[in-house]
């Protein structure tokens, strides 16, 4: 059924499958992550007095990590059938499931620097894949996600830092300019889901009323053995955990440099502190 998905999925690192989720989802769950973010403003962890809170949406609406470790509905999402009969056809194997994100991204938002999520998953042996929902239909104003095709081919590359004002993270990889960023244009309902490896990051929004509300499952290839203590535990599609070893901290990452007259990529030693996807 989505062997098409599989073939470009296996070239370019990514792939779309447009109306996997209905309008009548799309918008349920943009009414219960909104109805979340508002019980979260109403506790007060959210000063609409404090000039960085006046100033950036994200202090407004804040991304929020592994609902699914509290919240039945983002556990039912991470663990839909759906998602994982294309992962099946693009994996080969089911995967495990390991995290949930809601991005609200309203309007004036920063975006995010270029980077890899196996960076952080740090998954092993192997990598991860990302099942990403537009919740809004998604472009260039509005801050849509960007990614460079065929960069799921390379090793985790060594961060430099990036440029703040734009990204809300503080680290981005470098991208050669021979190597294409090219912008991925959705609807509401479409699913990209794309490889750990691909580099990938979001533009600002830079609307005036938009918001570009995401939801964002992770999982790591079914012969993974080890993942970031912060993905514990794993969930097969059943629901039950599975037993993994927490990966050690990275020790090598990615370098471009030129080697007679190619350009390629070193490793070099490296100590990464690891953390949350970005």
């Amino acid at each position: 059924m989505y062997q098409h998905a599989a073939q470009e999925y296996t070239q370019t690192g990514y792939t779309i499958v447009k109306g996997l989720l209905s309008p009548h989802e799309v918008n349920e769950l943009i009414t219960h992550y909104m109805q979340m973010n508002a019980a979260e403003r109403a506790k007060e962890v959210y000063d609409p007095n404090t000039v960085d809170n006046a100033q950036d949406p994200l202090k407004r609406y804040p991304r929020i990590l592994n609902l699914h470790r509290i919240d039945a509905r983002s556990k039912q999402h991470l663990l839909d059938p759906r998602i994982r009969d294309v992962m099946l056809e693009l994996l080969g194997v089911e995967p495990y499931a390991v995290s949930t994100m809601i991005y609200f991204k309203a309007a004036g938002a920063r975006g995010q620097a270029l980077h890899q999520d196996q960076y952080y998953l740090r998954v092993n042996p192997g990598t991860c894949c990302a099942a990403w929902v537009a919740l809004d239909d998604c472009d260039e104003e509005n801050g849509c996600l960007q990614v460079v095709p065929g960069s799921q081919n390379l090793p985790v590359l060594c961060t430099i830092p990036a440029d703040t004002s734009k990204s809300f993270t503080n680290v981005t990889v470098p991208v050669p300019e021979d190597m294409q960023v090219e912008s991925v244009i959705m609807k509401a309902g479409d699913v990209l889901f794309f490889n750990g490896q691909l580099i990938h990051g979001s533009l600002p929004n830079v609307s005036q009323t938009r918001f570009r509300r995401s939801l964002i499952t992770h999982y790591i290839v079914g012969e993974a053995q080890q993942v970031s203590n912060f993905y514990h535990p794993a969930l097969r599609f059943d629901g039950s955990e599975v037993n993994l070893e927490t990966s050690p901290e990275g020790s090598e990452c990615g370098v471009w440099v030129e080697q007679s007259g190619q350009r390629t990529v070193a490793m070099q030693p490296v100590n990464n502190s690891g953390g949350t996807v970005q």
